[in-house]
């Protein structure tokens, strides 16, 4: 059965921007609205694909080519007489009305809604499931001025359509990247909700004070790596552990400190291979920070010169490379990266360039 929407004015009921914010905010507050614990564990991918297909807005197609015209007798108020006819304001007199039928496919709300980018015009339709229709009246047994009408009227339906086709196309390109945005926003506001975030650090102690030469501590003064680990919400959602801020740094100043030492002394270090520089800044690390300070170590995608690992998860990474040009050094830098997906590693990169 053919269902009828009754006459609306095409492409001037609704602006086209407010339609495109309905359908974006209705599925995130559906995000929104999900459980806490099905989006920890629900695979981020998936996910975000299944809610972006909800706000996706299917192009409209208008079949020109398939256009047919019906005929009926209706009667038709003096007011829309041209001025040339002997009419009475108030009376209706009978003409022939010819209907254009203009079948057109996707989705049927666009036809209702105006662009931003839009030419000042419009006409009443009638829209029923799989076509709409206007009708033009024959005052004068005119073919020709029917067909130029006609025409007119489709040039006006087709330009419109392609402004609102432009921004269909742009707000479908960005869909995604926005629903992923709100579903990011609302999974990271769960963790810290639930104090996820702030449980997941590794508190390694750093062992007194270190000195800023190159000075080997007792090994005594080490301190015991513990980590506070988060109830688990639901069965399959296991944070990774995760370096703290805090001890990233002070790593890191006691790499800084054991590279100025070689540009001190650079006659005890001339000459010496990567491997060989490494261990100095391991023999550093290992008695100033309890934890599985270890050299190449394998890691996923490639070999580590310096890592440390709390069961089992790489918390912390540090690759050791002699200035070999800029080539190497994004590649290094490529490989670290890919070092951190899908944990939460802190990474670092050491450059020795050597002189001459």
């Amino acid at each position: 059965m053919r269902r009828s929407y009754g006459k609306i004015r095409i492409f001037a009921e609704m602006e086209l921007r407010d339609y495109f914010e309905q359908k974006k905010s209705s599925v995130i507050q559906s995000i929104e609205d999900e459980d806490d614990d099905y989006l920890l564990n629900v695979n981020d991918v998936d996910y975000v694909k299944y809610k972006s297909s909800g706000a996706y807005v299917e192009p409209l197609q208008i079949h020109e080519d398939q256009i047919y015209a019906s005929s009926s007798e209706k009667m038709i108020p003096a007011e829309y007489f041209p001025s040339s006819f002997y009419v009475r304001k108030g009376k209706s007199y009978k003409k022939d009305v010819i209907k254009f039928h203009v079948p057109f496919s996707g989705n049927a709300d666009l036809i209702r809604c105006m662009p931003s980018t839009r030419i000042l015009w419009t006409i009443d339709v009638e829209l029923s499931n799989q076509e709409f229709c206007f009708e033009i009246i024959n005052f004068s047994d005119d073919a020709e001025s029917i067909k130029r009408e006609k025409d007119s009227n489709m040039r006006n339906i087709m330009q419109q359509l392609g402004n609102v086709s432009a921004e269909v196309e742009h707000y479908n390109s960005e869909i995604e990247f926005q629903i992923k945005q709100a579903f990011d926003a609302r999974k990271q506001r769960i963790l810290a909700k639930k104090g996820v975030l702030a449980s997941l650090g590794v508190p390694i102690k750093k062992a007194g004070k270190v000195s800023p030469t190159f000075s080997v501590p007792a090994p005594q003064t080490r301190k015991r790596v513990t980590i506070s680990r988060p109830e688990v919400r639901e069965a399959g959602f296991k944070p990774e552990p995760a370096l703290d801020e805090t001890t990233y740094y002070e790593i890191l100043q006691l790499i800084h400190d054991v590279g100025k030492e070689f540009e001190r002394l650079p006659s005890l270090y001339a000459g010496k291979e990567e491997e060989h520089l490494r261990d100095h800044f391991l023999m550093m690390l290992e008695p100033n920070f309890q934890g599985s300070a270890t050299g190449e170590t394998f890691n996923k995608t490639g070999k580590t010169d310096i890592l440390l690992r709390y069961e089992g998860t790489n918390v912390f990474i540090t690759e050791c490379k002699f200035w070999r040009g800029k080539k190497a050094f994004l590649d290094t830098i490529s490989q670290l990266l890919s070092y951190c997906v899908p944990s939460e590693a802190q990474v670092s990169l050491l450059v020795e360039v050597q002189s001459g």
